[in-house]
């Protein structure tokens, strides 16, 4: 049986059943949805979680207005 794969946001957040214990990612990466709103809602700001993430800079630059 072929694995399901959901996209919501224009295929920005996706959820793999194999990736990351099905947790909502971005764009399928090993970057947990949760991971990014945790280290906002710690107050760090976009250009510090793009360092820590340089490969989602597109999808957050597009999406995150912090």
């Amino acid at each position: 049986m072929k694995p399901i794969k959901l996209n919501y946001i224009d295929g920005r957040i996706t959820i793999y059943p194999n990736l990351c214990n099905g947790k909502p990612t971005i764009r399928g990466k090993r970057v947990t949805v949760q991971t990014i709103v945790e280290f906002l809602s710690a107050g760090e700001t976009k250009e510090k979680i793009l360092k820590q993430y340089p490969s989602l800079e597109e999808c957050i630059q597009t999406r995150l207005k912090v």
